[in-house]
């Protein structure tokens, strides 16, 4: 086989594989228009919409097991599943607290998956890259000094005070872990997670009035970066694979 005929065959292989890979996606897709289209009123929780709301960020989840296999609950997978536990908290308001916890444990699930030996392997440091760590960690300090004074009224200053700050911390630290790995897409899926929630935080304290499609934002951000670190961690495994098509979805 030439050097033409192995770089056809190589093409195929990426072109087959998106195919799969978005076939794998359907789920998602499907799903998460379905949560759109019904628009559940935020002033009607029940189970219902829970599920419905849950339910993308649980095919993600299944998704990624599909490839990566069962390690991938002390990663990426796991981080999805209980990220799903968060989204069915926060149909309630007054498990806002839980739903936290929730997400910060998913913070540190997608934090340990990008320590992994297949995103490692890959990382190197550049002047860029310490500037993005550098922007992260501004944002997110500026963000939580603004944010004070909101959470000290907050009904529960001692208890919001440091669970937003710890909460702070983990995100920003998943993102910036994911900047470390040089993964485009793992990347860009933890600044789109910091923009959701910063985007929730300034609407849940009351840091702005109501904005008509506030939750709209929240919600296409948050899927999307969901998406992009589920995408992003399976592109990591195919790269450690080697390339080799047969490999890449695990049972």
């Amino acid at each position: 086989m030439d050097i033409l005929d192995t770089h056809a065959y190589d093409r195929r292989q990426r072109r087959n594989t998106s195919c799969v890979l978005f076939l794998s996606l359907l789920p998602f897709f499907a799903s998460a228009a379905l949560f759109f289209y019904l628009w559940i009123p935020e002033s009607t929780p029940s189970l219902l919409a829970a599920g419905v709301k849950a339910v993308p960020v649980i095919s993600l989840a299944l998704m990624v097991l599909s490839y990566n296999g069962g390690r991938s609950l002390l990663g990426v997978a796991g981080g999805l599943l209980l990220s799903s536990g968060g989204d069915i908290c926060l149909i309630w308001p007054g498990l806002f607290l839980h739903g936290m916890g929730f997400f910060a444990l998913a913070h540190l699930m997608y934090s340990l998956s990008f320590l992994s030996s297949r995103y490692t392997a890959h990382s190197y440091p550049s002047s860029g890259i310490y500037i993005v760590y550098l922007l992260q960690w501004g944002i997110t300090g500026a963000a939580y000094v603004y944010l004070l004074p909101f959470l000290q009224n907050s009904p529960e200053p001692n208890i919001f005070v440091p669970a937003v700050g710890a909460y702070a911390f983990l995100i920003v630290l998943m993102a910036t872990l994911g900047a470390r790995t040089r993964h485009s897409l793992v990347m860009l899926g933890g600044l789109v997670f910091m923009t959701s929630d910063l985007s929730l935080a300034l609407q849940h304290f009351k840091v702005v009035e109501s904005l008509e499609y506030g939750r709209h934002i929240v919600m296409i951000t948050y899927y999307l970066a969901q998406l992009l670190i589920a995408v992003g961690d399976v592109k990591a495994t195919m790269a450690e694979e080697g390339g080799d098509f047969s490999k890449w979805k695990k049972s």
